[in-house]
């Protein structure tokens, strides 16, 4: 509904727009990120020194309905997904489970992890599913460099990229191999309480500790940068007066798990699109046209 109305200022439903004459009118084509975008169209005009930019209805409707006639016609191919992984690994769980019960339409065909031994890579062994190590393990042989991880990933096909607790920066290479496909789930509504050092019961207790009311799981795309990635979706819970950073985390993991399948579905079914201010919305299921 909030993505609606702020769709609502930069479309206005008033049936038609006169320019003057002497008004020069240029034609603005959005293509959004390979994989995730639709086609938006929209107008300037240059007024002197002034530019100014509007949307014809009418046009980006007649693009939407393209797009939802070749989604209801077409099929949607089956997603090839990683996880990437350091600890226990229940998101991934959660999102592997969803595949199997068919509700998501997406595989898991490999988990990266820096921590072979961690509880998430053991459940992804006991599954069938490859580990790779990524990065190097200190003291060891195992672990691939940044190219290595790319062409593995290539090999495997992936088209989309989930951190699931992995606590290790993504490197450059990996983000501009997977642009706009990449994303992570933060345990706190970004970007309060984000970057480098926030993680696990930290955020947890760093929330309580500043009297903050609300908090929650924050899924957004990934950049170069510690939590700092365009936000996708959020849910926010109530912080109690009494709570431990423990109550707190167990309430939020809970979300975690519903909301990031509830987003990965979403991106499966290539119901992720792009506002022209460069912010990911997405598509309901139940009605091509509304925006969750």
């Amino acid at each position: 509904m909030e993505a609606q109305k702020i769709l609502s200022r930069f479309c206005p439903k008033t049936p038609s727009l006169l320019l003057p004459s002497h008004k020069k009118l240029h034609t603005l084509p959005y293509v959004g990120p390979k994989n995730l975008g639709i086609l938006r169209l929209g107008c300037s005009y240059t007024e002197g020194k002034k530019k100014r930019v509007f949307c014809v209805r009418s046009t980006v409707e007649e693009e939407e309905a393209k797009v939802v006639k070749v989604g209801a016609t077409a099929p949607v191919r089956r997603k090839k997904l990683a996880v990437f992984v350091s600890g226990g690994g229940s998101n991934f769980k959660s999102i592997h489970e969803a595949s199997l019960k068919g509700s998501l339409h997406g595989d898991v065909l490999v988990l990266v992890t820096n921590k072979p031994d961690c509880g998430g890579a053991e459940y992804a062994r006991n599954n069938g599913i490859p580990v790779v190590v990524f990065p190097k393990v200190k003291d060891g042989s195992d672990g691939l460099s940044p190219s290595e991880l790319v062409d593995t990933l290539r090999s495997f096909q992936v088209d989309f990229i989930l951190l699931a607790g992995f606590l290790k920066l993504i490197p450059v290479e990996l983000i501009r191999a997977y642009e706009n496909s990449i994303l992570n789930i933060h345990p706190s509504l970004l970007p309060a309480f984000g970057g480098k050092g926030y993680y696990g019961m930290k955020v947890h207790k760093a929330v309580i500790a500043s009297g903050a009311r609300y908090s929650g799981p924050t899924i957004h795309f990934v950049d170069e940068h510690y939590d700092t990635g365009r936000i996708l979706a959020q849910c926010a819970i109530p912080v109690l007066a009494n709570d431990t950073a423990d109550e707190l985390a167990f309430r939020v993991l809970k979300e975690e798990h519903r909301l990031y399948v509830e987003v990965v579905e979403a991106l499966c079914e290539e119901r992720i699109v792009w506002r022209e201010d460069g912010v990911p919305l997405i598509r309901s299921k139940d009605n091509p046209n509304g925006f969750c």
